[in-house]
């Protein structure tokens, strides 16, 4: 059966090529028309994604209309993103099965992406992909495990078997929240470990933060509803664990530049900066405790430096763990 993922970038170029690996067909769709023509004609994404030739069975097309064709859409857009695309298209995703491949919080609305695409096209069935996965080497054919999420289990179930590869390995789930908390806030978690590494903090305070940080998460996460045994799962510490450890992750290389340099360009993709100051405001308004959090979001605004956010992390009372 026909796959579709909408979104050309490193990851869902990466997806497409997975998917295609076992010779169904597969669509790999392109907002921008030059983009689609070049990746037709080259077979290569050479832009974002160089070195993995296309397989003859992915078509790739600028049309929407062609490329919503499947019943089962994979959206690797970014977070920020999701919902405007949602708005335009909304009747052509009508009633399919719409599987969000970003990670993170809509600034405007404070809803993750199952929210968003529940929000925007209430016809459609959402559904989740996260976990630890680089683009590359989801490419290369690497072993790669994720969590598909969906409220319906049966679901989960048919698409865990539809979308697994002979290397993407898929473990489902019903905790729609814990997935997508998880996938969101360890993207904040990655800029502080980067930082600390880029200011030469130490490995000793990398492994605090991502420790303390984890805790941030589950405590989160669990005021929401989310399982406790999700946020310890690929969607929650497997990613945070990746994330927070490989300059591969865009977070955590823009956290090491912002570190070391004292500025850095972020790209759309780099997710944990909207989720720290939206997962701030929400954490104050549920009286949440969110320290780290909520260091970051006053670093990524200007309102404190590293060394003021460090201090301030430090001089916190002492407690028990």
């Amino acid at each position: 059966m026909s796959v579709a993922v909408l979104g050309a970038g490193a990851f869902g170029t990466a997806l497409a090529i997975s998917l295609a690996g076992d010779g169904r067909p597969v669509t790999l769709w392109s907002r921008n028309a030059d983009q689609a023509g070049a990746l037709a004609k080259t077979r290569e994404n050479s832009q974002r994604l160089p070195g993995f030739a296309l397989p003859a069975n992915l078509s790739v097309t600028a049309d929407i209309a062609a490329a919503t064709g499947p019943q089962t859409l994979l959206l690797a857009m970014p977070m920020q993103a999701l919902a405007g695309f949602l708005h335009d298209n909304r009747t052509k995703l009508a009633n399919k099965h719409l599987v969000a491949c970003c990670k993170g919080v809509d600034l405007n609305t404070g809803l993750g992406p199952s929210g968003t695409i529940a929000r925007t096209v209430p016809e459609a069935t959402p559904l989740l992909l996260s976990g630890p996965s680089f683009a590359v080497d989801i490419a290369a054919g690497l072993p790669t495990a994720l969590t598909l999420a969906a409220e319906n289990d049966a679901t989960a179930s048919a698409l865990q078997t539809r979308l697994s590869t002979a290397n993407l390995r898929l473990y489902r789930s019903t905790d729609m929240t814990g997935v997508e908390l998880g996938g969101a806030l360890k993207n904040v978690i990655a800029i502080a470990c980067g930082i600390a590494i880029g200011a030469g903090l130490g490995e000793s305070a990398r492994a605090a933060l991502l420790t303390r940080g984890y805790a941030e998460m589950l405590r989160f996460a669990l005021s929401f509803g989310a399982r406790p045994e999700t946020l310890a799962g690929l969607s929650g510490l497997g990613d945070l664990t990746l994330t927070c450890t490989s300059d591969k992750s865009r977070n955590f290389a823009f956290g090491r530049r912002l570190g070391a340099e004292g500025k850095a360009i972020p790209t759309a993709t780099t997710e944990g900066i909207a989720t720290a100051r939206a997962a701030t405001r929400l954490a104050q308004d549920r009286d949440i405790d969110m320290p780290i959090t909520g260091m970051m979001a006053a670093v990524l605004d200007a309102r404190m430096s590293v060394a003021e956010a460090t201090r301030a992390l430090l001089a916190r009372p002492l407690k028990p763990e």
